[in-house]
């Protein structure tokens, strides 16, 4: 009997010994992003992103002789289930990264849980800036990469009136808090902005786009600075060419409006509007082209359109793995020392640098809307702009800084010599 048991326990912790040596097999990839709710329209191409990268990845080798298996959860635009996802991924499924979020309500949700645990997040979307994590890589656009540069162009073409229209959250109202002081600085008066805030999956836009008629009227040309996210855009566009309201007349900006949103709706009525990214589709580079391809392969959909999410969430993955390599290892700790200085050839025909501040270096792009739902690039910077993780245009952050090699501090006071943490400036 005593050997029998003796033999029993032994193939048992064969078998466990080898379901562990099956898990440590794999470097799990978690994939963080809504199916469903409000930004499912947005993040579910965010979703296929990954899982691309992940099966070309694999069809390399995988990282360190090991295949790569993404996890994938549906947070279901429920900001604090980000959050629970979050812990779930790497408590429970043990993942070695994580690539998600699109809202920044949804990052900041995640943002404690990936800090208590150690976890490592590949931010793939245009933010509000004034935060920076060393538990976070910034690869979609700071303010003075997006947001600042369109007003510049919209300068450039005469606008004198400005309507900032955002959806109700952290995003929208930071940015705005931006421009606002920006606005100012180059003397535009307070009766000359307009600001309104809308809920997510806003419908009724009514009243809101009479509104901007009214306040476009003026005898000043005017724009729409636009930071209205999700949904919520097919009813806002619908409803400024319902009243007639044309790029002409008062041009939108989008920061949030790419091709895939634009593939849900009727764009002629649209054409002329404008977007401000870092990637179009319709950037001409051998690299786009070949990532096209890769994309319509990979969903066996030649319809499929490809946006500036997806190029941020290609960049940030390549790093990723470039880091994992270099550092021999998927360790959090040691793959971030290896992230820094990292490029990457981005899809417009530049190069993507990762800089100390967790934030890309990249160019910008001004993209007018065309009736096929694609952009005509109208107007681009010259090389690549380095992102800023605290703007000059706020008084509270306008002396921080982040290095996080240099200095190990995402909020370094260069006045006050004290590093504050990741996120929250000094009033």
């Amino acid at each position: 009997m005593l050997r029998k048991l003796s033999k029993v326990a032994g193939v048992a912790a064969l078998s466990l010994g080898a379901c562990i040596a099956q898990a440590s097999d794999t470097i799990k990839v978690g994939v963080l992003h809504s199916l469903s709710g409000t930004m499912a329209i947005s993040e579910t191409t965010l979703k296929d992103t990954v899982l691309m990268m992940v099966e070309d990845q694999n069809k390399k080798g995988g990282l360190l002789g090991k295949k790569l298996e993404a996890v994938v959860v549906d947070p279901a635009s429920n900001w604090p289930l980000f959050a629970e996802k979050t812990r779930e991924l790497i408590s429970k499924e043990d993942v070695d990264v994580i690539f998600g979020c699109w809202t920044s309500v949804s990052r900041k949700s995640v943002l404690p849980v990936i800090e208590e645990l150690n976890g490592l997040l590949f931010y793939p979307v245009q933010y509000e800036g004034e935060e920076s994590s060393k538990n976070v890589f910034y690869t979609g656009a700071a303010p003075n990469q997006q947001a600042i540069p369109a007003v510049d162009y919209l300068m450039d073409q005469g606008v004198k009136r400005w309507v900032l229209a955002g959806t109700d959250y952290v995003y929208p109202r930071t940015t705005n808090k931006i421009l606002e002081s920006y606005l100012k600085g180059k003397g535009v008066a307070e009766k000359d902005i307009m600001i309104n805030y809308t809920p997510f999956g806003h419908s009724d836009w009514q009243t809101i786009v009479s509104d901007i008629k009214k306040f476009g009227s003026k005898g000043q040309k005017a724009a729409v600075v636009s930071t209205i996210n999700g949904d919520a855009n097919v009813p806002f566009y619908k409803e400024l060419a319902n009243q007639g309201v044309s790029a002409e007349d008062i041009p939108v900006v989008a920061f949030s409006v790419g091709e895939e949103e634009l593939s849900g709706f009727d764009t002629k009525p649209l054409v002329g509007h404008l977007a401000a990214w870092n990637y179009f589709m319709s950037a001409e580079s051998e690299a786009n082209d070949e990532f096209i391809e890769k994309w319509h392969a990979f969903t066996k959909n030649e319809e499929r359109v490809t946006n500036d999410p997806m190029e941020a969430t290609y960049i940030g993955f390549k790093m990723w793995a470039a880091a994992v390599e270099k550092a021999g290892s998927v360790d959090v700790d040691k793959v971030r020392s290896n992230m820094y200085g990292l490029e990457v050839a981005n899809l417009t025909g530049g190069t993507a640098v990762m800089n100390t501040n967790h934030h890309l270096s990249k160019p910008v792009l001004i993209g007018e809307i065309q009736e096929d739902g694609q952009f005509d690039i109208v107007w681009k910077t010259d090389g690549e702009v380095k992102g800023d993780a605290w703007t000059d245009f706020l008084p509270e952050s306008a002396n921080l800084v982040s290095d996080w090699k240099g200095l190990s501090c995402g909020n370094y006071n260069t006045t006050t010599k004290v590093c504050a943490g990741s996120e929250v400036a000094a009033e």
